[in-house]
């Protein structure tokens, strides 16, 4: 195995990793908001990850940016990447189940495909990534099951915030390319910082959280949210924005549903069904093709 094949094997295992983060957060999501509203929820969720984030950059060396222009930026991707998403997310899950919410939030490599196609052009988007794209969805409904998508149409505010918050992460992906001149751990701990800053006041305000009866469960569920969910997924996300790109990073999106199916497995002990393995062979798929010129240029002399 040459040099370039462990390097973008590496990276693909980042991926999955990231999808196995945020694929779990659908469920700590769940169990936070039965007793914590979801703007406060969010800004324990950020806050934690902020923590973690700005001890790993102080302890590799690595300072906070300190001209304007950066956190400027930073303010924009914190909008699409947590501020906004993540609280649409948290409060359409108030109304929806969880799978019509993991099939609806796993549109996001198709905004970024045709945001690419028609405004942004900032990397190559062609008929096979189009097609993984579509792929990739189609399995996550195989997976999640048809039967999902018999809600579709009901509590349409919560299916609109879910929808919402597919277009914002892709946006966010695509915004994410312009931070090349900071590292990942500095893009990431940044990002949360301002979104820490923006939604514990409006947390304050909103729902005042020390009249809050918040479960153990919920605590729990908020650390996981924090520490594992965000602060160690977005250190990934960012590294995967710089070395797979913002629609490779997307297709994770696909990779989400299947993580429900692995902890079934593992945990539950359950089996899978010959159209779940169709469901995930389609997804793996969609990934494949999404990530495919990538994989291919990585092994270019």
């Amino acid at each position: 195995m040459t040099r370039a094949d462990k390097r973008i094997g590496f990276e693909i295992a980042l991926l999955g990793l990231l999808a196995l983060l945020w694929g779990s957060s659908y469920l700590f999501i769940k169990i936070a908001v039965e007793t914590i509203p979801p703007i406060t929820l969010i800004a324990a969720r950020v806050s934690i990850a902020a923590i973690m984030l700005t001890c790993v950059m102080y302890l590799c060396g690595e300072r906070l940016p300190r001209d304007t222009a950066t956190w400027r930026m930073l303010f924009i991707q914190a909008c699409f990447s947590s501020i906004f998403s993540w609280t649409l997310l948290a409060w359409g899950q108030q109304f929806i189940g969880s799978g019509l919410a993991s099939v609806l939030n796993s549109t996001s490599p198709i905004f970024v495909f045709f945001i690419t196609l028609l405004l942004t052009r900032h990397e190559s988007v062609h008929a096979l990534r189009l097609m993984g794209a579509i792929l990739g969805l189609v399995g996550v409904i195989l997976i999640v099951g048809v039967d999902a998508l018999q809600g579709l149409g009901d509590q349409v505010a919560g299916q609109l915030a879910a929808v919402t918050s597919a277009f914002l992460y892709g946006c966010a992906a695509i915004y994410g390319s312009r931070f090349k001149h900071i590292s990942s751990t500095v893009t990431a701990s940044g990002t949360m910082i301002v979104a820490a800053l923006v939604l514990v006041p409006l947390s304050l305000v909103v729902d005042q959280p020390w009249t809050l009866k918040p479960s153990s469960d919920s605590i729990l569920a908020v650390l996981a949210l924090g520490i594992l969910c965000t602060g160690t997924a977005m250190f990934i996300y960012f590294r995967l924005i710089r070395t797979l790109g913002s629609m490779g990073v997307a297709s994770q999106a696909y990779l989400r549903a299947g993580v429900g199916v692995a902890l079934g497995l593992v945990v539950l002990g359950e089996h899978i069904t010959p159209v779940v393995g169709l469901g995930l062979a389609a997804a793996i798929a969609g990934v494949v093709a999404i990530n495919y010129s990538t994989i291919r240029a990585s092994k270019s002399p």
